[in-house]
């Protein structure tokens, strides 16, 4: 099974500091749902996992949450494209959820669900959370520089040899030309 997960804001669409509290307020990064589609077209499943505290933190409720989902899966599909799946922490920090990343808990998810390990699987993200998430896990961390992956890349030291990439579509052109195994 081929498999990539993505974190959401940030890496799909553009982030705010703000939050991403409406439908209205998701914007698509430019060529993110073009290389969705490529992973599709090479028979990848697309899995999203994204940590959305402003449910926590009362900014947004879990019905405007799935309207937001909604939106991006319409969007998607207009492309010729999908997400499978979308995994979502609600909590904050202080919740000490296992779900939360850094924590791999959604990752286990998404192995327990598919009956899968996720060795080697890669999972692309912008923030030092989702790396350590992913590395967790077992999964093969991808930064891309979008969303706050600029500032992520300072911190990247301590792991060792993290791909970096401009935005997705840069890492969806690296994951489908490698070879499988």
């Amino acid at each position: 099974m081929k498999l990539v997960i993505l974190d959401r804001d940030g890496v799909i669409n553009y982030d705010s500091d703000e939050y991403i509290k409406s439908p209205e307020e998701w914007h698509p990064i430019a060529g993110s749902l073009e290389a969705i589609a490529r992973l599709n077209q090479a028979d990848y499943r697309v899995i999203v996992v994204t940590n959305q505290s402003g449910v926590a933190r009362g900014l947004f409720d879990l019905n405007t949450l799935h309207e937001i989902h909604a939106k991006m899966h319409r969007l998607l599909a207009e492309m010729g494209a999908n997400v499978e799946a979308v995994f979502f922490c609600p909590h904050i920090n202080e919740d000490e959820c296992n779900c939360r990343k850094p924590r791999p808990g959604m990752f286990h998810q998404i192995a327990n669900r598919l009956g899968i390990s996720l060795t080697n699987v890669p999972a692309v993200g912008d923030s030092l959370r989702d790396l350590q998430a992913a590395i967790a896990a077992g999964a093969k961390p991808i930064l891309v520089l979008t969303g706050k992956g600029r500032r992520t890349l300072q911190d990247l030291t301590e792991f060792g040899d993290v791909p970096v990439y401009d935005d997705l579509s840069g890492a969806v052109d690296a994951i489908l030309s490698q070879k499988e195994d």
